[in-house]
C-alpha cells in the first residue's frame, strides 16, 4: 500500500509545470539577466514554446565602436563577459553588452513594427529567428494643456503691472504644433534609441489616418495628425527604410496568422497594441505562424516642468513661489539613482537642500527629504522602464515557426 502511495505521489510531481527542469534554467545567474529577474525570469520552461511568453530575453549586442550586432543568448552574454571578452552596459532600462575584441559582424535581417495610437503604441524589434523586445509605450498627451496654461499665465502677466516680454504675433512656429511634434518626436526617440541597440534594417508602420469633414484635400493639408506622421517617416527614413501598411492591412495580417486583438486598449498586455506590432514585423521577416515572445516592456514618458516665473496660485501675502527645472541640487532629473535606503529609484522635484526620489515601477513620490549625498548616480534617462509580470494570454492559437 505504501509503495502504491508514493509511485502516485511520483506521478502527481511529474505532472507540475517545474517538472524535470533544471534550476539553472529557472534562477537567474547574473545581471544579464536583471530585466528577466523581476518575476524569477522570462522563461516558465527555457524552451521557447510556440504559444509565446516563453522565449529568452535575447541580450543585444554591440561592437567595440558601438555598431550594433546580432542579439545573444543569456548564457552566450554570461560566457563572453566571463572570458573577458565584452563588458555589462545598460542603456535606459535594457542590458547588452560590449564586445571587446570585434568591430564588425554579420547580422540578420531585423525590422521594426510600429502600431501608433492616441494614448498607447505598439513597437517590436524581431528577426525571422526570434522576438527580440515587445514595447507597450504610453503616448505623450499633456503637452497640449501645457501650451494652454502657459499663454493663459503669459496674458495674465501682461495685465498686470509686472515685467513680462512684448507679444510677437508675427513669430514664425515652425510647420508643427508643439502638441503635434511632442507625441511624435516621442516615436522617432524610441525608434533611434532601438536602433542604436538592434541592427534594424527595416521600419514597418501603421500608416494611420485622420477623419475627413467632407473636403477631399482637408487631411493631408490640415490636419495635425497627416502633418506630423510624414514628419515622422521623414525623420524614420533617416534610420532605416519605412514601409507603410494601412490599417485594413494590419488587420489582414493578424487575422491571417489567427491573432486577436482585445477591445481594452488601455491594458499592459501584448494583445493590446504589440499584437499588431508583431504581426508588421513578422510581415517583413517571416519566420513564425505564432508569436514566440510575448513578454512587454514597458515604457512611460517622463514630464519635465521647465522653469517657469512662479506657480500658477499666489501663496500667502500674495508671493509667488519660483517652479519648475531640468536640474535637481545638481542631478538632471528623471536620472536613475541608488538610494541607501529606497534602492533603484529616479529624480524628481526639489525643495531647500533636500531631493524627491520616485519609484521605477509607477511613479509614485516615495520621499521629499533624500539628501543628495545619499544617492549615487547610475544612469540618465527621460523615460521610466517596467518589466511587468508574465500574463498568460488567450489569443494565440497552437502553431510551429516556419
Amino acid at each position: 500500500m505504501v509503495k502504491v502511495l508514493k509511485k502516485a505521489v511520483r506521478r502527481q510531481l511529474s505532472r507540475l509545470p517545474v517538472a524535470g527542469q533544471s534550476t539553472k534554467r529557472m534562477l537567474p545567474k547574473s545581471a544579464s539577466s536583471a530585466l528577466a529577474s523581476l518575476d524569477g525570469g522570462n522563461c516558465s520552461s527555457g524552451n521557447g514554446g510556440s504559444r509565446g511568453g516563453n522565449a529568452s530575453i535575447y541580450v543585444p549586442v554591440v561592437s567595440s565602436v558601438g555598431t550594433p550586432l546580432m542579439p545573444c543568448h543569456p548564457a552566450r552574454a554570461r560566457e563572453l563577459v566571463r572570458k573577458g571578452r565584452a563588458i555589462r552596459r545598460f542603456n535606459k532600462g535594457i542590458f547588452y553588452i560590449r564586445l571587446l575584441d570585434r568591430i564588425v559582424g554579420e547580422v540578420q535581417s531585423v525590422a521594426c513594427g510600429i502600431d501608433p495610437g492616441s494614448k498607447k503604441e505598439g513597437l517590436t524589434v524581431k528577426s525571422a529567428a526570434h522576438t527580440f523586445l515587445n514595447i507597450n509605450a504610453d503616448a505623450v498627451t499633456w503637452v497640449k494643456n501645457a501650451i494652454e496654461t502657459r499663454r493663459n499665465m503669459r496674458r495674465t502677466r501682461r495685465n498686470r503691472n509686472t515685467p513680462c516680454r512684448q507679444p510677437r504675433f508675427n513669430r514664425a512656429r515652425g510647420c508643427l504644433p508643439p502638441s503635434t511634434k511632442a507625441r511624435w518626436d516621442w516615436k522617432r526617440r524610441l525608434a533611434a534609441w532601438l536602433a542604436k541597440l538592434y541592427p534594424i534594417s527595416q521600419f514597418v508602420v501603421e500608416d494611420i489616418k485622420a477623419k475627413t469633414k467632407g473636403q477631399r484635400r482637408w487631411d493631408s493639408n490640415f490636419s495635425p495628425l497627416e502633418v506630423g506622421k510624414k514628419w515622422f517617416y521623414d525623420e524614420l527614413a533617416k534610420i532605416a527604410p519605412v514601409e507603410l501598411k494601412q490599417g485594413w492591412e494590419t488587420k489582414q495580417l493578424r487575422d491571417g496568422l489567427g491573432l486577436k486583438k482585445t477591445s481594452n486598449k488601455m491594458s499592459e498586455t501584448f494583445d493590446a497594441h504589440c499584437v499588431d506590432s508583431w504581426a508588421l514585423a513578422n510581415w517583413w521577416t517571416g519566420g513564425h505562424l505564432a508569436p514566440d515572445n510575448t513578454r512587454l516592456m514597458c515604457m512611460t514618458p517622463l514630464r519635465f516642468h521647465r522653469r517657469q516665473l512662479h506657480v500658477l496660485q499666489p501663496a500667502q501675502n500674495g508671493a509667488r513661489k519660483l517652479y519648475g527645472s531640468t536640474r535637481s541640487l545638481g542631478f538632471k532629473r528623471g536620472a536613475t539613482v541608488k538610494h541607501s535606503k529606497y534602492g533603484v529609484v529616479f529624480i524628481g522635484g526639489t525643495a531647500s537642500d533636500r531631493i524627491s526620489l520616485h519609484s521605477l515601477t509607477d511613479g509614485r513620490r516615495l520621499t521629499h527629504n533624500a539628501k543628495p549625498s545619499d544617492c549615487k548616480l547610475l544612469a540618465h534617462s527621460s523615460w521610466r522602464t517596467v518589466l511587468p509580470p508574465r500574463t498568460p494570454s488567450r489569443s494565440f492559437r497552437t502553431g510551429e515557426g516556419l
